[in-house]
């Protein structure tokens, strides 16, 4: 029996591939490419913000300073430029009172960072001990930290004034003669650095007593159990626990020193203040910066004035990588 083969008709199209593949795999093929484009641009894009700002208001002033350095430009006549390469440097140098502000710089920059880190140390191991409203007493000692360098120092050049001050006032109770506080070399170095104890000696015990915080409590326990007492559990333990951050408050106290401009600015005011007492007894780097950009409006100078700033602090950073390297090798 003879059977029929189906056939196709003839006039039916023939079946065309089917193009669902093809076109998933391509979305496939480009997912792929925007999730590695996105997995390596994605923290560029994250951190681009920081640079952006970094270089607008960081990077670019600092080359432009350095750029102004090297010409003779006053305040007056910002559009005209006379190229002088390392004069202004020069004469910086060579300008003893320079040397000067340097020297005051660096002796009140000691005379308050010693004490202050001293006595915030103690306040943070009084703190990091169980004290009722301990929340409180955090708070008070942070208050100076809050006042503004304006307030702070028109309140210290009252207590600190010659004549009718509340410090003269108090040595005339006991039967001490008053004290010129401004105009004597060592006593205007005093005063100021009186202002920056008290401003920012609780921001450092805060910052200390996180750290101490952060120390385990089985180093102290071992301490208890071999007989140590609290005081030398707080040297053998609590002081080389805190050495990094020492080290780190060392640092940005260096750095505030080299900038102190409000404290020494206020202390007399007007035009003594504004150059740093009659003698120059209390002149830092940034009164001298202050004179001959503003007062002078020589800003070649000026601008070379704040990259030596730069450069004594890049050698003070150095002087503390170096000594904190050593800590660090001798501890081992």
């Amino acid at each position: 029996m003879a059977t029929s083969t189906p056939t196709r008709d003839a006039y039916a199209q023939a079946p065309r591939p089917s193009k669902k593949e093809p076109t998933d795999e391509r979305r496939q093929v480009w997912r792929s490419r925007l999730w590695r484009f996105d997995d390596k641009a994605s923290p560029y894009a994250y951190i681009a913000p920081f640079f952006l700002i970094f270089g607008a208001f960081g990077l670019y002033p600092l080359l432009y300073t350095g750029w102004i350095a090297l010409h003779r430009v006053s305040m007056t006549g910002l559009d005209s430029m006379e190229w002088v390469g390392w004069e202004n440097f020069d004469k910086i140098l060579n300008d003893p009172e320079f040397w000067t502000s340097v020297s005051n710089t660096f002796l009140i920059g000691v005379i308050s960072t010693v004490p202050q880190l001293l006595m915030a140390l103690g306040l943070a191991h009084l703190l990091n001990y169980r004290l009722r409203a301990s929340t409180f007493w955090r708070t008070i000692i942070l208050t100076p930290y809050a006042t503004s360098v304006a307030s702070a120092a028109l309140v210290f050049a009252l207590v600190f004034r010659a004549d009718g001050g509340l410090l003269n006032w108090t040595l005339g109770l006991v039967g001490f003669d008053p004290v010129n506080w401004a105009n004597g070399h060592w006593t205007s170095k005093l005063a100021i650095s009186v202002i920056v104890i008290w401003r920012w000696t609780g921001y450092n015990a805060l910052i200390y007593l996180a750290a101490m915080q952060a120390v385990p409590n089985d180093l102290y326990e071992a301490a208890s159990l071999d007989g140590a007492s609290r005081w030398q559990q707080f040297r053998k333990v609590t002081i080389p626990s805190l050495r990094p951050t020492i080290l780190f408050t060392i640092v940005i106290s260096t750095i505030g020193s080299m900038q102190l401009f409000g404290e020494p600015l206020l202390l007399e005011g007007g035009a003594l203040g504004a150059t740093g007492g009659n003698e120059n007894q209390y002149e830092t780097l940034s009164i001298y910066l202050y004179n001959y950009g503003w007062n002078l409006g020589h800003l070649g100078p000026a601008a070379a004035v704040a990259w030596a700033m730069l450069a004594l602090l890049l050698l003070i950073a150095a002087a503390n990588w170096i000594i904190g390297r050593f800590f660090r090798t001798s501890a081992v």
